[in-house]
């Protein structure tokens, strides 16, 4: 195995409850040594994504989906930083130096059927950052070397590390709703995070984008960020009636970036015959469904799909994209974990908050 110099012991965010009363405790913990194929990154800058905050809240374990002990109750998966011990199996891959990006999905099987045919994200017996494996809200993380994502010359650490769920989520989830160049996408919950991020995107790729939230501020920044129209759904009585003005027939495709009842409920209304629904928000309420009406979806032929994360290959095309000037981030540090997922919680972070890990 090739190291650098590291040290017994890091900081690491652990979380100490998991309900409503949450909280995390900054702590020293012993520094991981990676296996044969894997490296050890020396974490500089950790994003922070709204299914962090889920995951410490335990708000989805009504789906079944919550931190497991594997995890070490460590969260995080936009961990960005240097590579300081590569295993032996890693050393044609990776070397000390080298920077790294940790992802939600931390490693994969290569082995099952949907790695076999190129849908890794699917894979039955993967790990995921911060639910089956410890997470990147620490100084050193452990990954798996042949999934782990180099980052790209030119891209700083803490403009990558959201990119590597958030801005991957959003870019995977602006391809499959298979609207081209010059034809109008919706992007609902447009000046959140995910939302600010496929405006981006979407607008890289040659969409026009009409951006759906509420708030002068929300409007600011999704007019700034590319949108040609803003629509603040508080004080818009017929919201299909205002997309269909300004696209003539309505929008080519939707993304809901948002978990709310009334977005999912009013998107397939916003739509074109042969439009594309994409579910992206995850909501709490398991009453919640992605679709419409029957007589609606087969009048107008719409398509409904899902969007989550994105495999290897994505992950470095949405890094390809950061270095034309994506994203808008919020910094802070890892010590302050709590109050960055209060201020996520009431809505005032602008863009993608990351947190800095490093001491």
């Amino acid at each position: 195995m090739t190291t650098a110099t590291i040290p017994n012991f890091q900081r690491a965010a652990v979380r100490e409850a998991s309900s409503s009363s949450f909280r995390t405790v900054v702590k020293q913990i012993p520094v991981p040594q990676p296996s044969s194929d894997q490296i050890l990154v020396n974490i500089q800058w950790s994003g922070l994504c709204a299914s962090d905050k889920a995951f410490l809240l335990d708000e989805w374990k009504d789906y079944g989906i919550c931190m497991l002990p594997d995890s070490q109750g460590i969260s995080g998966h936009e961990g960005v930083g240097v590579v300081v011990a590569v295993g032996d199996n890693m050393q044609a891959r990776w070397q000390v130096g080298d920077r790294a990006g940790v992802k939600f999905i931390a490693s994969t099987c290569e082995e099952c059927d949907f790695c076999s045919s190129g849908d890794e994200v699917q894979c039955l017996y993967r790990k995921d950052s911060g639910v089956t494996a410890p997470g990147t809200f620490q100084e050193y993380c452990v990954a798996d070397g042949r999934y782990t994502t180099r980052i790209p010359d030119g891209v700083l650490a803490e403009e990558a590390g959201p990119i590597l769920c958030g801005g991957l989520t959003a870019y995977t989830a602006c391809k499959r709703s298979n609207v081209r160049p010059g034809q109008w996408i919706v992007i609902q919950g447009a000046g959140g995070g995910l939302g600010s991020f496929a405006i981006q995107y979407a607008r890289a790729m040659g969409m026009r984008v009409i951006a759906v939230d509420l708030g002068q501020d929300k409007r600011d920044l999704c007019e700034k960020l590319g949108a040609e129209i803003f629509i603040d759904f508080r004080f818009t009585k017929d919201m299909a009636a205002e997309v269909v003005k300004a696209t003539k027939h309505g929008a080519h495709g939707i993304v809901v970036t948002t978990g709310s009842e009334e977005a999912y409920k009013a998107a397939p209304m916003l739509l074109r015959p042969h439009g594309t629904i994409v579910a992206m928000g995850l909501p709490k309420d398991l009453s919640v469904v992605a679709g419409t009406p029957p007589m609606l979806l087969v009048g107008k032929r719409l398509n409904v799909v899902g969007s989550m994360v994105g495999s290897l290959q994505e992950a470095d095309e949405a890094l390809d994209f950061t270095a034309r000037g994506l994203p808008i981030i919020s910094k802070g540090k890892l010590e302050d974990l709590d109050e960055w997922l209060v201020k996520m919680q009431r809505g005032q972070i602008a863009g993608r908050a990351v947190l800095q890990t490093a001491a």
